[in-house]
């Protein structure tokens, strides 16, 4: 088949009350996923999901299995409707790849058969407990930067990182002894002109107000609870390695472009060490999407709450077909699409 498709699965800041409502009430396969997790972690994640409250589903615990729930479903109530008696994570629409932005990278390894559904769930839950962890530990936060070239955002967070330092004495940083105090660098190179920066929370403020001098159109806090793909969750992966150690991970059956070098990873030692750092290291996103069209993609298909990735995805490379799956109503129309183009059997 020479039309090739990569499976796309979108990561924290997707989430919204009420995801997913719509693909339980209408899909058998999506209940099943909701129902599968919900057992799995010992509480109604779906309710959550649905109803909320909003501050609940945005806490990072909850957030990340639940952003990572709703896109299964999503994927799962699709394959269904392409073949309703025969279908799995990657039949009968098979992708040549997938990625997933930061935790939907656990979204696309179920996709790609490496990690079961239960086993996602808990680990992606201890994920975000992790992370919030830290957060606590070493206080920082993220800044979408619009409008300025990563290199010279590279600059202003070395500076930024440089004032930082200075400003804590030595006597600070030997009783603090955390490795992203001080620091903040480039998190995630999401698409052109739309950069991400986290870091410890004093180093970020000097990079915010740095990038807003030297020219950057729009600077966006994130709403998110800590310092996440910096030095700040270091100390996390250690415990994310840990968890990881007791979750089965096999072969990956489809090869996923992994966030951290955005090359192809298969091997079940290479994605366990790709999970376990992948928290404290930039999303290569821009490589990710390049690598994927130099391989032969023309059809990106973001499976999951929300749009951010499709538009990520129209900035990056140009001539290539976008599908957006957020909805029960996505479904059916890139369920014909699909068939319309020849790339499964007609039901």
């Amino acid at each position: 088949m020479s039309t090739q498709v990569a499976f796309l699965f979108p990561g924290q800041g997707s989430q919204s009350v009420g995801m997913g409502a719509d693909v339980f009430t209408t899909s058998t396969a999506a209940r099943q996923v909701f129902e599968t997790v919900d057992e799995a972690l010992g509480f109604p994640l779906s309710s959550l999901c649905f109803q909320g409250p909003e501050d609940k589903l945005r806490d990072t615990i909850n957030a990340q299995p639940a952003i990572v729930t709703v896109s299964l479903a999503l994927l799962a109530a699709f394959q269904e409707a392409l073949s309703p008696h025969n279908f799995s994570w990657s039949f009968p629409l098979v992708p040549s790849f997938t990625a997933g932005h930061s935790v939907g990278e656990n979204a696309a390894l179920v996709a790609s058969a490496a990690i079961d559904l239960k086993s996602a769930a808990l680990l992606v839950r201890e994920r975000g407990r992790l992370m919030h962890q830290e957060g606590l530990v070493c206080p920082g936060g993220m800044a979408a930067i619009i409008g300025m070239d990563a290199e010279s955002l590279q600059a202003i967070c070395q500076e930024a990182t440089d004032q930082a330092l200075a400003h804590y004495s030595a006597d600070d940083r030997d009783q603090a002894v955390h490795p992203g105090l001080g620091k903040v660098i480039i998190a995630n190179f999401n698409a052109p002109g739309q950069v991400v920066i986290s870091g410890e929370e004093y180093a970020l403020n000097v990079a915010i107000e740095l990038a807003k001098k030297k020219g950057a159109k729009r600077v966006i806090p994130l709403s998110v609870s800590g310092a996440f793909h910096s030095p700040v969750m270091e100390p996390a992966t250690l415990g994310l390695a840990q968890a990881i150690r007791s979750t089965p991970v096999q072969y990956a059956a489809i090869p996923l472009i992994g966030n951290i070098h955005a090359s192809p990873l298969t091997d079940a030692q290479a994605i366990r060490e790709e999970l376990a750092q992948q928290i404290a290291s930039p999303v290569q996103w821009i490589s990710t999407i390049e690598f994927l069209a130099s391989a032969g993609v023309t059809i990106f298909i973001e499976i999951g709450p929300g749009q951010a990735l499709t538009g990520m995805v129209k900035r990056i490379i140009k001539g290539i077909t976008t599908v957006n799956i957020s909805s029960a109503s996505d479904i059916e129309k890139a369920a014909t699409m699909m068939r319309e183009m020849g790339l499964v059997p007609e039901v």
